[in-house]
């Protein structure tokens, strides 16, 4: 098999290749390097010996990941504040992803095995006897890693999932109420036990810890008011973020901002905002309108 066709086969599959390894990394870099990294691997392997080139790679990509993890660990006790995937959009013809932020944070809390077994099962539908082999265990223990994770992450399932009509009208809303200062608006919004988590990863201003509770969430945001007024924030686009209906934003500072709203009975019930530079890059080559 030449180098031209070694591509032509690997070509097509990247898509679920990214989405596996985006899933266990929470990192669109990460998971680039990963993807690219199993190519490289597949133009040296002995192509001719692999029966199921999808099957073979999935195992690359998988193995690699739980490489990246045990360094990844390691950079997570320094990181500073709070932690939250890189964002990835949907695009207007994509199905939203029922995979959500909330979802994806929950995956963090899984050991990488009880993650590996999770994903290739729950999501991409694989057999547990190829998930046996690439995770070098038995099938019953992958079977048990499996079920520990489902019943971990069982409860940030969406259960009513919100149409992406419905999703923007209401980011739209949430956006207006809070770089307008309606702070009447904003308050109809959220719900009791609502949240903000934000992400600064330490090269710009974000909580060091999620800010708890409606009250303490209306005073950050008559706050946040104050200073749109003198810096205000611009809307470059409304979005499902990472399966949340939200918005883009340009702040005050110039740089990028993602927003994700998670809701439910029609109230917010957690806000996402990542303002880390580091994990926003990506965003600047998708056509933001």
């Amino acid at each position: 098999m030449t180098n031209e066709i070694a591509a032509a086969v690997f070509d097509p599959l990247r898509p679920v290749l990214s989405r596996i390894a985006y899933r266990m990394l929470g990192s669109v870099a990460d998971a680039e390097d990963v993807v690219q990294e199993a190519f490289v691997r597949w133009l040296a392997v002995d192509r001719d010996a692999v029966r199921e080139p999808e099957a073979f790679l999935r195992r690359v990509v998988m193995r690699l990941c739980l490489d990246v993890l045990k360094s990844a660990e390691r950079r997570r006790i320094s990181y500073v504040g709070q932690w939250l995937p890189e964002p990835v959009l949907t695009t207007e013809d994509e199905e939203l992803d029922d995979l959500t932020l909330p979802l994806l944070l929950a995956l963090e809390r899984l050991s990488p095995l009880e993650r590996a077994a999770f994903l290739l099962h729950d999501v991409f539908g694989v057999e547990f006897d190829e998930i046996a082999d690439t995770l070098g265990r038995e099938v019953n223990t992958v079977r048990q890693l499996a079920v520990r994770a489902r019943s971990n992450v069982r409860a940030e399932r969406p259960r009513y999932p919100v149409s992406k009509e419905h999703g923007m009208e209401l980011a739209s809303a949430f956006f207006s109420a809070s770089r307008g200062g309606d702070v009447t608006a904003l308050r109809s919004m959220l719900a009791s036990d609502v949240v903000v988590h934000s992400d600064g990863g330490g090269k710009r201003s974000a909580g060091l810890q999620p800010v708890v509770g409606y009250d303490a969430v209306v005073e950050l945001h008559e706050k946040l008011a104050r200073l749109f007024a003198r810096a205000p924030s611009r809307l470059v686009k409304l979005a499902f973020i990472n399966g949340l209906p939200g918005f883009v934003t340009v702040e005050g500072d110039g740089e990028l901002q993602t927003t994700a709203l998670e809701l439910h009975d029609g109230k917010v019930i957690a806000i996402y905002i990542m303002r880390n530079p580091d994990k926003l890059h990506h965003l600047a080559v998708q056509p933001l309108s």
